[in-house]
């Protein structure tokens, strides 16, 4: 197994695909509630490629990804062969806090307000090893997938700084 199995919630949300997946390996319905009591080891087998699959088709479509904490937000792009990361760091006063769920104009307007220090940043490196695999280790740790406008801001920043 690449990635991890799809918890009960998550295959409950790909119920569709998950049943065009059997479909794709002549397993109809029926041979399906069979097969869970009959061949555990078979059913778990199908799950993992299953999950697999899901994973492999959404970190291949990832092109942004975002970490926030309080204090500290990093924002990655997620090339081919490499990942940006462009970071801001708050340092000071707290009365900002990255894990609010606000729009990059709405935070600008919060950092002016705050007189807060904020401390810019980035980074650039070719993958260690599958691309996917470690965006999915990103994911694990945190990581939540993003359109990119927030990279688009703070890469606006950094280029406006320099």
């Amino acid at each position: 197994m690449k990635y991890r199995l799809l918890d009960k919630e998550e295959l409950v949300e790909m119920e569709a695909e998950f049943i065009r997946f059997l479909a794709t390996r002549s397993i109809p319905g029926e041979d399906w509630d069979k097969m869970k009591t009959k061949q555990p080891e078979r059913v778990q087998a199908l799950l993992e490629e299953f999950s697999d699959l899901v994973f492999e088709k959404i970190l291949l479509g990832v092109k942004f990804l975002e970490m926030r904490l309080p204090d500290d937000l990093k924002v990655f792009r997620c090339g081919a062969d490499k990942i940006a990361l462009v970071g801001l760091s708050v340092e000071g006063t707290k009365d900002i806090d990255f894990t609010t769920n606000q729009t990059p104009a709405e935070m600008m307007a919060q950092f002016k307000k705050s007189g807060a220090q904020l401390k810019l940043y980035q980074a650039e490196k070719p993958y260690k090893g599958n691309r996917e695999r470690e965006l999915f280790a990103m994911l694990e740790a945190g990581c939540m997938i993003s359109d990119g406008e927030l990279f688009s801001t703070l890469e606006g920043l950094r280029n406006v700084k320099q």
